[in-house]
């Protein structure tokens, strides 16, 4: 008997930055060289995989497919080839960051011209920012706000499917009858333990599609396996340039307090990333701002779990006295990352908005954390914060050569430009002036157009009062050339991956030169530079590699995936034959 066609109840697709970036012939710089994906962006959010925990708790079919990984795995694969053969009742495509605004419409166009009756549905911090804008696009349809979705997803899938009135869907903004609707914004819950990242949700994807790489987070993840849990949404903090601050929040996703996960299911859900692989698992968000009685209920919940793998731990701010040796005597394996971004107190008082620690009072936290089994540290500094001139930014590099004095091998620091943009919503974005800022985008029809420029000096979509875009861009690199050369220095590095860092550098900063050149000549670029344009614009102010921990022979635990096929298998009747068909020979 002939089966009845059953669509997807959403197809979840994933852009890169630009959508046709391998016709363009664009200089990225290291935009991307401190975040585990490319200049492509390919990285989905986690708030993909919430969902489809979400709505296929729900009993709805839901698929992820991230385009840009697919884009950059093979240069012929057509992304309206490929959505011609996909069916779903409604598509929806993430604008969380906004270096994705060029790629994330023009995949939505696409799918309007391959489903023109299907309906594109856009979420994330950058749409909820920009929603009564991008709802003007004819190829968007709704945008969902706020930074938890799945039930006002839900709410709307369901009423696209019964044909219901929308007037009463939570946070949604729609058209009716070219006219924008707003909904109030109500759902906003209290705690984050409604919905979780399933572990097994990709795992389950790769089996019933036969599709592994859609599925994956982003290129190398597979030798790479950094897993996240969210531990809160909203902040405390009012960082000038932060597009999470507490300001922020309060704008954007109306979020007056932090929300966050209960120390039991942050544990609960650590626990069942590490029966599947054995990578480290990065725990977002400072503890600390869930109080001491919270950050002591996530370590006592942690030792519980006595979970194998790394876990990292982030800190926005010195933790309490004692709260590292708590976190040594509750973890087997534990790392640190810790974001100064500028070694000057007047720089970071200015970013961070309130009195801030001291170098002291940081140094005092990194050395207490190498006297106990700490295994590794991360410093991060940023290049385009409020204050900050040319020769403060290098003399951020000299303060990294103090900590390596003082340190060892497991601290190690990274410097990088804010970029390509100053974040929507945050104080600094708000109120340029104020800050010493100038923005040549204000709208997200004008960070469309920048994110198509030639170069990354030209993409940037601020300068300050103390650097211009061509200065924020040599300080970045000089700054750079001189970290790398410490690295090698002080041992953090080895000579063959310092060496790249070295010759990529020189090679960048050549390619510049040509660029700017051509530039004021008039001139079309030079043929055969978009081979370069491509290599040095990744691995320059580091080698992307020193973000990734040492990986183990083997990343995932085979008898899980195992057991997750099994229990897909057997809940999948109708799929068991093509699946068997895998593990017997195939009858003639």
């Amino acid at each position: 008997m002939k089966q009845s066609f059953n669509p997807l109840d959403l197809l979840l697709l994933h852009a890169p930055s630009v959508y046709d970036y391998r016709e363009k012939s664009i200089f990225y710089g290291p935009i991307s060289d401190v975040i585990p994906s490319s200049t492509v962006f390919e990285m989905y959010p986690l708030g993909f995989l919430t969902i489809a925990s979400y709505l296929q708790h729900q009993g709805m079919k839901v698929r992820i497919v991230n385009l840009a990984l697919r884009m950059m795995n093979d240069r012929n694969f057509s992304v309206p080839n490929f959505l011609s053969r996909l069916h779903a009742r409604a598509v929806g495509i993430d604008l969380q960051w906004l270096p994705h605004a060029h790629g994330a419409l023009e995949i939505a166009k696409i799918v309007k011209e391959v489903h023109p009756k299907t309906p594109v549905i856009m979420g994330g911090l950058s749409s909820s920012y920009f929603h009564e804008e991008l709802i003007r696009y004819p190829q968007v349809d709704y945008v969902i706000r706020g930074d938890s979705t799945e039930l006002p997803l839900c709410m709307l899938l369901s009423a696209i499917r019964d044909d219901r009135p929308l007037a009463d869907i939570a946070n949604l903004t729609w058209k009716e009858n070219g006219i924008t609707r707003v909904n109030p914004m109500t759902f906003l819950p209290s705690s984050l333990d409604y919905v979780d990242i399933r572990p097994d949700l990709m795992v389950q994807m790769v089996m019933r599609h036969r599709d592994l790489v859609s599925a994956l987070p982003y290129r190398g993840w597979w030798r790479n396996p950094i897993t996240a849990v969210f531990t809160v949404k909203g902040c405390r903090y009012e960082c000038a340039t932060c597009g999470s601050s507490k300001t922020t929040c309060e704008h954007i996703t109306k979020r007056s307090r932090p929300a966050f996960r209960t120390p039991e299911s942050l544990a609960a859900n650590a626990a069942a990333i590490s029966r599947l692989t054995r990578g480290p698992i990065f725990l977002v968000g400072d503890l600390g701002q869930g109080g001491a009685d919270y950050a002591q209920a996530v370590l006592d919940c942690l030792r519980q779990a006595n979970i194998a793998n790394e876990i990292v731990f982030e800190f926005f701010d010195i933790p309490p006295e004692g709260f590292l040796r708590q976190i040594d005597s509750a973890v087997r394996h534990w790392s640190m990352e810790f974001s100064p971004e500028s070694h000057e107190q007047a720089v970071r008082q200015a970013q961070e908005g309130e009195p801030s620690y001291n170098n002291e009072q940081f140094e005092k936290v990194l050395l207490e954390a190498l006297r106990l089994r700490c295994n590794r540290i991360d410093v991060f500094f940023m290049v385009g914060l409020p204050q900050q001139t040319y020769d403060s930014v290098l003399e951020d590099v000299a303060y990294c050569q103090h900590l390596f004095e003082i340190s060892d091998r497991r601290l190690s620091c990274f410097l990088s430009p804010m970029g390509p943009f100053l974040d929507p919503g945050s104080r600094a974005f708000e109120e340029p002036e104020k800050f010493g800022y100038r923005l040549f985008a204000r709208n997200l029809e004008e960070h469309r157009q920048l994110l198509v420029q030639p170069t990354w000096e030209r993409m940037l979509n601020y300068e300050t009062r103390w650097m211009t875009r061509a200065q924020l861009v040599d300080a970045t690199y000089d700054a750079a050339e001189q970290l790398n050369a410490l690295k090698l220095r002080y041992g953090r590095i080895s000579k063959q991956r310092g060496s790249a860092v070295a010759l990529h550098l020189r090679e960048a900063r050549e390619l510049r030169k040509r660029l700017a050149a051509a530039e004021r000549q008039g001139k079309e670029l030079p043929g055969g530079l978009e081979g370069e344009i491509v290599k040095y614009s990744q691995s320059t102010v580091c080698d992307k590699t020193e973000l990734f921990w040492p990986a183990h022979l083997v990343n995932f635990r085979i008898g899980e995936i195992l057991r997750i096929f099994g229990r897909f298998v057997r809940g999948n009747e109708r799929l068991n034959e093509p699946y068997r068909s895998l593990t017997r020979p195939r009858e003639t």
